[in-house]
């Protein structure tokens, strides 16, 4: 009875969209891995790990989408909870480091040798088994969503106020990563990795399967965000989101289905964060900064907020335009991605896949106003016989 009922919430579009993901998951890797370098069809593995960087940013504006797009919370700190999924698998990343580390001590990570620690902290232990890594990747940024928005959305604190807070939280978060005192290697962060689940990080089979991981994880997210949004919660996250006061009156309880709707987000943004570290290899205090989720926003405004799929165009397709910007034309990329914001709350309010629908209704409409009415014929009983002369 529950699978009939997620598969009777899960819409057509999304189905085509996790097809392409699994099949994108398989493809690339075999292109890396089968495929001799030089010959036709075959991707770098540079572009691999890039490629699955995106992949990464597309299951974190997803997740904003979700609270976002279908429940009017305009979160500017959704960046922590990424970083957060990224340090718990930093963390077990640096425990499989062991004696391996420039000092060489089998329990201590290098930068916690250098600052003189004897001990590793409490909150370190049980970082050495992947599957408590995994745990905490969902359970400390779903927890921190839980205990932000029990306290906001209790107080009804909603619109520009609770985005102030939500960009607060995680600049809050980023001074306190800073510090060399709170264990977590301060400004230069958790880098210089060595294996995961006993392969090394470097390996090309390992990158291709991160890649694969990472597409199968934006699947998955694609699954739970449209299995929430077509069924009856999604319609109350959808009238939450335009008659907010409306939808309290009628008896239901807003500050749950907001709850709901943004600790989910949360994990989602953190599953993400634990894999966008081990293939770019570094967590630093720099992913708080408040800057990277307004990216974020940007990402899932130009893609098309309330969409499934819009988000993870914007991200893709805005993420190769950094790429290339910051390369060829580094002094304009700020420039440009802030007149894109413009163009786009101007211009394009629904974003890329907005425009692609009002083009296929003008379209539509366009040929059926070029159609031909049809003639109408009468019955031969109503043709009266002609009077003989």
């Amino acid at each position: 009875m529950i699978t009939q009922a997620i598969f009777r919430a899960i819409d057509r579009k999304a189905i085509w969209l996790v097809s392409i993901l699994l099949l994108v998951a398989v493809a690339v890797p075999a292109a890396n891995l089968i495929i001799p370098p030089g010959q036709f069809g075959h991707i770098p593995v540079y572009l691999v790990t890039l490629f699955g960087k995106y992949l990464t940013y597309a299951m974190l504006a997803l997740a904003l989408d979700l609270v976002w797009g279908y429940c009017g919370i305009l979160s500017l700190g959704h960046g922590a909870f990424f970083a957060l999924g990224g340090y718990a698998m930093g963390m077990y990343l640096m425990r499989q480091v062991g004696d391996r580390g420039v000092y060489a001590n089998p329990d201590l990570p290098d930068f916690m040798v250098f600052l003189n620690w004897q001990e590793l902290p409490w909150y370190w232990l049980g970082f050495d088994n992947f599957w408590f890594a995994c745990a905490m990747v969902m359970l400390v940024p779903g927890t921190l969503a839980f205990i932000f928005g029990f306290l906001a959305f209790r107080s009804r604190v909603t619109g520009v106020y609770l985005s102030i807070m939500t960009q607060a939280m995680t600049y809050a978060l980023l001074l306190a990563f800073f510090r060399n005192d709170m264990g977590f290697g301060g400004n230069n962060g958790l880098t210089d990795f060595k294996e995961i689940l006993g392969a090394s990080v470097q390996a090309d089979t390992t990158r291709a399967a991160l890649f694969a991981a990472t597409a199968v994880g934006l699947a998955i997210s694609v699954l739970i965000c449209s299995t929430i949004v077509n069924s009856k919660l999604g319609k109350v996250m959808i009238a939450v989101r335009d008659a907010e006061s409306r939808t309290r009156f009628l008896g239901y309880r807003v500050e749950y289905v907001k709850l709901f709707a943004f600790t989910v987000s949360a994990v989602i943004a953190g599953v993400a964060g634990a894999l966008y570290v081990p293939q770019i290899g570094i967590i630093n205090p720099g992913e708080f900064a408040p800057a990277n989720s307004i990216e974020v926003v940007i990402w899932t405004a130009v893609g098309g907020r309330g969409t499934i799929i819009g988000p993870i165009i914007g991200a893709v397709l805005v993420n190769v335009g950094k790429s290339y910007f910051t390369g060829a034309f580094p002094e304009i990329w700020l420039f440009a991605l802030g007149a894109l914001f413009v163009v786009t709350t101007l211009f394009l309010p629904k974003g890329i896949v907005g425009l692609i629908g009002q083009y296929r209704t003008m379209t539509t409409r366009r040929e059926q106003h070029q159609r031909p009415e049809p003639t109408e014929h009468k019955p031969a009983s109503d043709v009266q016989p002609k009077p003989a002369e």
